[in-house]
């Protein structure tokens, strides 16, 4: 039973580490973007991928990326970082199995479910959905885990 728990937290960690490494990318492109034309790079960008312009999300992102401030691609950047670091030492403290990481990981993924409830409200996605459900079922499993195992040899 431990090793299975343990490989389901450790699943639960890669999934941590992998948000993570998405938000360092994003927060990598937002600073590389601070003093561009986030407009022509976002056109190139499209056509390079061979997307529609046309495309009414497309279109739309590429309206959204010609009123980007540096000071808002900055922000996006930090806050990305700030983001991260909170994901990867969950993730790494879920790896080397510390109870500690149990509890921050139920800590910090209850405290944005909310935020994700209201980004899905405003823009539905199956991506943001199936998110959030990881996101409620980590929490269960971790939340079950902590009750069931006491405060057992899992580390401190």
């Amino acid at each position: 039973m431990k090793s299975a728990g343990n490989r389901l937290l450790r699943l639960i960690a890669l999934f941590k580490l992998f948000k993570a490494a998405l938000l360092i990318a994003v927060g990598l492109g937002a600073l590389h973007l601070i003093h561009k034309d986030v407009a022509s790079v976002m056109e190139h960008l499209v056509a390079m991928l061979g997307l529609d312009p046309g495309n009414r999300y497309i279109g739309r992102a590429l309206q959204k990326s010609g009123t980007l401030t540096p000071q808002k691609i900055r922000s996006l950047g930090i806050v990305s970082f700030i983001y991260a670091g909170l994901f990867l030492t969950e993730g790494i403290g879920l790896w080397m199995v510390k109870r500690w990481a149990e509890w921050f990981s139920v800590i910090i993924t209850t405290s944005l479910v909310p935020l994700e409830v209201y980004e899905i409200y405003r823009h539905p996605s199956v991506i943001k959905s199936l998110v959030l459900v990881i996101n409620i079922a980590v929490v269960g499993y971790l939340l079950f885990r902590i009750r069931h195992e006491g405060t057992g040899a899992t580390g401190s």
